[in-house]
């Protein structure tokens, strides 16, 4: 199992952006899909994005494509997220996950790995 350590998450103005990083370790971060979710508060997990084992699959969860970017640098285990024209909306905690699945990753279901969470709040 991977270990995930989150970090970048923090207070933003609306229009603002923030890159998000989760390092990997106690694993083969190669043989991994990674992604990202965010949590408000009362509200379900929700799926971000997905990335897949060398980077060249991606996915997105509702409408945030085009704000949202993943990527992923294998050679430090590192995986990221940068997030751009920021509203209250995006207000959440950011969680990253790992699964050799893709689609589990974009399921939802029967994640390996789970980071501790990293706050972002979008200020108005």
């Amino acid at each position: 199992q991977v270990q995930l350590v989150e970090s970048g998450g923090g207070l933003v103005q609306t229009g603002g952006s923030l890159r998000l990083s989760c390092v990997a370790s106690g694993g083969s971060f190669s043989s991994y899909a990674m992604a990202w979710f965010r949590q408000a508060p009362g509200k379900d997990r929700e799926f971000v994005a997905s990335i897949s084992w060398m980077g060249g699959t991606s996915y997105y969860g509702g409408d945030l494509k085009g704000r949202f970017g993943i990527s992923r640098d294998n050679a430090e285990n590192t995986v990221y997220l940068h997030m751009n024209s920021l509203t209250p909306e995006d207000t959440a905690v950011y969680y990253c996950a790992a699964d050799p699945y893709l689609e589990r990753l974009r399921e939802n279901r029967g994640i390996e790995s789970w980071g501790q969470g990293t706050q972002v709040t979008v200020s108005s």
